[in-house]
């Protein structure tokens, strides 16, 4: 099955472009579901048709849902969650705030997306078309399973080697200590998280099947927050295939009192050109009414995709990767038809600027790498190779 998701900054526009590019390839004999993880639904809004927790028939081949986050934590953490809900309320912890405290930050939004993993298994869909939360939430979310594996890991070897040996049998001979004792039962919905996540990453980091693509409006903000979504992406082992520009006014229109916003969207789409190559990036206009129900979202459709196929991978390598030694760390970027003697490297912010005569891309830096300086680079095949290093003094 194929997996597109699609994320970016609060408000640009991805929960259309998500229900567009369904509706297509289900008009084009896919069988689609499109699905929305984000807390804040609005693909019901979209769609102009109702929604529930389960696929719904909207149209020929294509099926939508918007997830209910509180039965997917019930299902997969609704037994642990009781059991230190238990403990927090025996020292004193209100009933509500002890069910309120014994989820873990994100554990709503992470458990929706388990569902790919389970409509994947079905068989009943050709493509699964995600509308994600926005970007911040999302990358965490998709992180959450690679995150979660070392501490699940840990809980687990705690119990094998400490609990189940020692603590278990002084906690039956104990009674006040019984009652901070997890059950076997809880140990074995954990062991069911953990398989689910690692087969989760499985899905997420195949980039044969799933890839990411973002979606922004050419603002500053928003291309800003989409580079460091990138960044990001590759660094979590997620493929972007794709950027999408939306509501861009028209060029040989007279837009009136916007004529002023059309020259900022202008250059603000050479910047997005720039920083984003080689990823293909696709245009959708703005219209003068909003993209509400099925013939809106057809049009939509149709502007970004013409008669290529939706549900296709747009690109099929990463643009750039991040990898770290001892020593030092390093970021390679894909740069055809680069002249290395025109080159410039420097860090402004967070962000690296490559300067190539009068062409210039900036590239988010993830958390880690910022404070550190490029030290040299090289070219090779293509691809241009950034070695950074602690400045000299510092550390």
């Amino acid at each position: 099955m194929r997996i597109i998701i699609y994320t970016g900054k609060g408000g640009v526009g991805k929960t259309s472009v998500a229900a567009a590019t369904a509706l297509l390839a289900a008009e084009r004999g896919l069988r689609t579901l499109v699905m929305s993880t984000d807390p804040a639904h609005s693909l019901s809004d979209s769609l102009d048709l109702p929604l529930g927790p389960e696929p719904v028939r909207i149209a020929d081949r294509l099926d939508a849902l918007e997830t209910n986050v509180y039965q997917d934590l019930e299902e997969n953490w609704g037994v642990v969650r009781a059991h230190f809900a238990e403990i927090l309320a025996s020292q004193g912890v209100d009933g509500v705030l002890a069910d309120e405290s014994a989820i873990l930050p994100g554990m709503e939004e992470l458990f929706s997306l388990t569902r790919i993993r389970k409509y994947r298994e079905s068989g009943e869909y050709d493509l699964l078309v995600v509308d994600a939360a926005p970007t911040g939430e999302t990358l965490r979310l998709l992180s959450m399973p690679q995150t979660l594996n070392w501490l699940i890991r840990l809980v687990r070897g705690l119990e094998a080697s400490l609990v189940r040996p020692i603590v278990r049998p002084l906690a039956n001979a104990t009674p006040g200590l019984r009652k901070y004792m997890a059950s076997e039962k809880v140990f074995s919905e954990v062991d069911r998280m953990f398989r689910n996540l690692e087969v989760m990453h499985d899905i997420l980091c195949d980039g044969t099947t799933t890839t990411v693509r973002l979606v922004m409006n050419a603002e500053k903000m928003a291309i800003k927050e989409s580079k460091r979504a990138l960044t990001y992406l590759n660094l979590y082992g997620l493929l972007s295939d794709g950027i999408v520009v939306n509501r861009l006014l028209p060029v040989h229109e007279n837009s009136g009192f916007l004529e002023g916003w059309k020259d900022v969207q202008q250059r603000y789409l050479a910047e997005i050109e720039d920083s984003f190559q080689p990823l293909p990036i696709l245009r959708a206009p703005m219209y003068g009414s909003e993209v509400v129900g099925m013939d809106r979202l057809r049009v939509l459709a149709h502007d970004l995709f013409g008669d290529s196929d939706p549900a296709a991978r747009l690109y099929g390598e990463r643009p750039f990767e991040m990898c770290k030694s001892e020593h030092d760390c390093r970021i390679r970027i894909r740069l055809p038809f680069l002249e290395p003697d025109r080159l410039e490297t420097w860090i402004a912010g967070d962000e690296l600027v490559i300067q190539i005569g009068n062409q210039r891309r900036m590239v988010g830096l993830p958390t880690s790498m910022i404070g550190l300086e490029p030290s040299h680079a090289e070219y090779q095949n293509e691809w241009l190779s950034i070695c950074f290093e602690t400045p000299v003094g510092v550390g």
